[in-house]
């Protein structure tokens, strides 16, 4: 299946403690059905110091199930389903809202 959500996409949480926010993909796991947005679900890991860095409390973007993203619509701003067709003997992604293309 083609990916709907890809990296460097503008994304906006749909469900959960982070509803609204908007980010980033950084990268995608599709074996997983998971991405990882930044400044979104944001977990605080305890590590020990070592030799290349300080340790401590480090914020660190966990992973968001795909189910739980919508991409941002180029055009007018909100969440907005993904759609594939046909431009020019390339197929391209393009918002389902406005109907703007995502892929140029």
């Amino acid at each position: 299946m083609a990916a709907k959500l890809k990296k460097g996409d503008r994304v906006i949480v749909l469900t959960g403690k982070d509803k609204g926010k908007e980010g980033e993909i950084l990268s995608v796991d599709p074996k997983a059905g998971k991405a990882i947005v930044e400044g979104v679900n944001i977990a605080i890991r305890h590590t020990r110091p070592s030799q290349t860095s300080r340790g401590g409390r480090i914020p660190k973007a966990m992973p968001i199930d795909l189910s739980n993203l919508a991409l941002v619509d180029p055009k007018e701003g909100g969440p907005t389903r993904v759609g594939f067709r046909i431009e020019d003997g390339k197929k391209v992604r393009y918002a389902k809202k406005s109907g703007a293309v995502i892929d140029a």
